[in-house]
């Protein structure tokens, strides 16, 4: 199948679960944000997922596996030798078509409704020239919730031939956004929760955002009664307030760890928005050098 939609409903995979083509991935990790101050603990989903995970479906061990191992922040993109290496493994390639879904962004704060790991391994696949991956809509949770059939049986596919060309249009580093915050033609987007924005909590050492960032929280952007995406009209909307769909500029998304910037990210594409970039090193980078800049309001 080619030109699989960027977001699939629950009922889209149910149909297709049987599909030799399709290449299930559970990108589930885990979070826990701090009361107060300071950094989030984050760790595997590979227990989850041995526990029960939707039929077909492989583990795709983001923190572990298709992270860089010596970086010296956490979830940098790794070379593509290892992520051609690791992601071939799970089945992906030639022929296929990817779909995945997480258990959800935050651990302490389920009114936090994202499917951002889901995201970071979709540009991640898209990065190194992938298309052809979706994001299940929901997640595992609305798949759950639903009755669907769950199972501990681990998934098998043969190895993939994954044979594409990186795109290096999708990845920024510090440099390109240290020159975008004085150009007029580039749109800035913090994907953090407002408090992060504003500077009330410091979690990564130096409180605050990139200066003339724009602020689009990314756990607020789906309905907490169906877990799903809002309509694309209240989409646009808030998006739109911050300036991201002119279609003439461009805009970079950055997190923490660019894992929501990746799903503010995907949102843009998803509304039409085709010039986005992420900041792969997003503020667990940016923070740690004290000659880039930090502003609070």
């Amino acid at each position: 199948m080619s030109n699989v939609p960027l977001f699939v409903s629950t009922d889209w995979l149910a149909e297709r679960l049987e599909d030799p083509e399709l290449r299930l991935l559970d990108a589930t990790t885990f979070l826990k944000q701090p009361e107060g101050d300071g950094y989030y603990d984050v760790w595997s989903g590979k227990e989850a997922y041995e526990e029960a995970h939707i039929p077909g479906a492989v583990f795709a061990d983001l923190k572990n596996e298709l992270s860089d191992p010596d970086a010296p922040h956490p979830f940098t993109h790794p070379s593509r030798e290892r992520f051609v290496e690791k992601i071939s493994e799970l089945g992906v390639g030639e022929g296929t078509y990817v779909v995945v879904y997480d258990r959800g962004a935050v651990v302490n704060a389920p009114d936090v409704i994202a499917s951002d790991w889901a995201s970071r391994l979709a540009w991640q696949l898209k990065y190194e020239g992938f298309e052809n991956v979706a994001v299940l809509d929901g997640g595992f949770g609305k798949w759950k919730d639903e009755g669907r059939p769950v199972t501990q049986e681990p998934g098998s596919y043969p190895e993939g031939d994954f044979n594409t060309e990186r795109n290096p249009d999708l990845f920024a580093d510090k440099d390109d956004v240290l020159k975008a915050i004085k150009d007029d033609n580039v749109v800035i987007l913090d994907s953090l929760a407002p408090q992060n924005y504003r500077g009330e909590v410091d979690t990564y050492g130096r409180p605050g955002h990139i200066p003339g960032s724009e602020n689009v929280f990314f756990g607020a952007l789906s309905d907490p009664d169906t877990q799903e995406l809002y309509d694309d009209e209240k989409l646009k909307e808030i998006f739109g307030e911050a300036g991201a769909l002119d279609p003439d500029k461009k805009v970079i998304t950055y997190c923490g760890s660019a894992i929501a910037a990746t799903w503010t990210g995907l949102l843009l594409n998803k509304l039409g928005q085709d010039n986005v970039t992420v900041y792969d090193g997003s503020l667990t980078e940016w923070t740690q050098d004290d000659s880039l800049p930090m502003e609070t309001e």
